[in-house]
């Protein structure tokens, strides 16, 4: 039987993706002795936001998700972020390999939402893992379920998460719109001749009284 150990070792933004990717470094230990002949995972990762401390404009930001702060002994939960598939090569002993994280900037997510609320510090993650691992042994290969109690944990920092989407939005966030809302907001920028959306936008909060 094998024996797995797995650890979560770094994080950086990719540079070069097309869209916000983070890499997540991973570590797979095999304590046994047994020769992996390759490993197919199902890796799924969830936010623990009960695990740290918020200031209190990061309260505010959270309101939507989690209500009055008084009420987070119920209400604040982990966070689904996201599930990925992972393919592992042939290994003895352990391997390092990267995990891909696509990332979104959607705030109709709610992972994304709780995400932009942060100011500084940490994100504590904890990543678990399912799937199944083909060893080589005396008498051939034989196949293996990950168990269900395999996970690894990590504290994200926040300064890493915003650099990832600086990469992609600098200085900038973007809201999805229902189509007849967009049209709305097309019609009223192209009446008053603004050149941009975020005019329209200021114009807009200066008529609800909403900024100077």
């Amino acid at each position: 039987m094998t024996e797995l150990v797995f650890d979560c070792l770094d994080a950086r933004a990719e540079r070069y993706a097309a869209a916000p990717t983070m890499i997540l470094k991973l570590r797979i230990a095999e304590l046994s002795g047994e020769s992996i002949h390759a490993m197919t995972l199902q890796c799924q990762i969830r936010i623990e936001a009960q695990r740290r401390r918020y200031s209190d404009g990061e309260a505010d930001r959270l309101h939507d998700l989690f209500g009055e702060t008084s009420r987070w002994g119920d209400t604040l939960k982990p966070l689904h972020f996201t599930s990925l598939a992972l393919s592992v090569p042939a290994f003895t002993g352990s391997v390092e390999i990267d995990l891909a994280v696509p990332c979104t900037y959607d705030f109709e997510v709610t992972s994304a939402k709780y995400l932009n609320a942060l100011d500084e510090g940490e994100i504590p993650l904890i990543l678990l893992f399912s799937g199944s691992v083909f060893s080589r042994g005396t008498s051939g290969f034989a196949v293996e379920r990950v168990p269900w109690n395999k996970e690894a944990q990590f504290r994200l920092p926040v300064s890493t998460w915003r650099e990832m989407m600086d990469l992609h939005f600098p200085d900038s966030a973007w809201i999805r719109l229902r189509r007849e809302t967009f049209d709305a907001l097309q019609g009223y920028k192209s009446r008053q001749a603004m050149t941009s959306w975020e005019e329209v936008l200021e114009s807009l909060l200066v008529v609800k009284g909403e900024t100077s």
